[in-house]
């Protein structure tokens, strides 16, 4: 089992802490064990097809979208971005943006970014700890101020921004925005609702997320459990409590990678975590 050293980033909005990415330059690296100071790309045959995100947003997120995998080879030479969030706390108000609410078409995206009104057709959601939101490349969405949560995506780096409010970014200068390139990215397709519904039982493994690129479940423990590593590799992130994950300590914030390897995790009192694998 690996730990890694957080990358944290300082944004406009808020903070960052990648806890486990292989994004050329951003690399994580081996925090403790024997293999202390290694990089993911070391340990891991090949190129690491998840990226591991803590957010924690004071302010809201720019309005943005991701491109699939075949526009993002074309235009990026890279893969697209298909992620999923975990709401692990929200303040009083807080709220996220999730697909469309009503049908556009690409040039009345075009419109309405010029002139500002891209919000009135965004699907807004409140949110508590607990929800879930599976994003797909091309849904338009962003997090709002006082969400803190978990984000689990393909590797990939590519934002489309669409609207950032006409704030500046941290050098004081406005930030890019991408409309043209946004809008061939966009699913324009409207669905009646963009929450992933899930049950959770207590000490028991709950799918909450499959698709091609990851699978996702959500163990809220009050005792041990055990599970089987199906593919190369199993990520765990520690959403709250502490305990062991395979007899390494871990709290909440932190995450770890087994490698053909399978999980036993041990709540000190509670933990809940979110494990994913491909």
């Amino acid at each position: 089992m690996y730990k890694f050293s957080p990358i944290l980033k300082t944004m406009v909005w808020g903070t960052e802490s990648w806890v486990l990415s292989a994004v050329p330059g951003n690399e994580s690296v081996v925090s403790e064990g024997p293999e202390k100071g290694k990089k993911i790309t070391d340990i891991f045959p090949g190129q690491f097809p998840l990226l591991i995100k803590f957010i924690d947003a004071h302010k809201d997120l720019s309005i943005q979208v991701h491109p699939n995998d075949e526009l993002a080879a074309k235009r990026h030479n890279c893969k697209g971005k298909t992620e999923m969030w975990y709401v692990i706390g929200a303040s009083e108000g807080a709220h996220l943006l999730s697909g469309l609410k009503e049908s556009i078409n690409p040039e009345k995206y075009v419109e309405l970014v010029e002139n500002d009104r891209i919000t009135d057709v965004l699907s807004d959601y409140p949110v508590k700890p607990g929800d879930v939101f599976f994003l797909p490349a091309g849904r338009i969405h962003a997090i709002g101020g006082g969400c803190y949560i978990a984000e689990i995506q393909q590797t990939s780096d590519v934002t489309y921004r669409i609207y950032d409010y006409g704030r500046p970014g941290l050098d004081g200068k406005p930030r890019q925005l991408h409309t043209q390139e946004a809008k061939d990215a966009i699913d324009y397709t409207v669905l009646p609702d963009y929450r992933t519904s899930y049950v959770a039982r207590k000490n028991e493994d709950i799918e909450i997320v499959r698709c091609p690129y990851f699978t996702t479940t959500f163990m809220e423990l009050t005792r041990p459990l055990e599970k089987k590593t199906e593919g190369e590799f199993m990520v765990v992130m520690c959403l709250e409590g502490e305990g062991t994950v395979n007899g390494t300590f871990i709290k909440a914030g932190e995450a770890a990678l087994l490698l053909k390897e399978d999980l036993c995790a041990v709540p000190t009192g509670s933990m809940k975590l979110l494990t994913s694998g491909v």
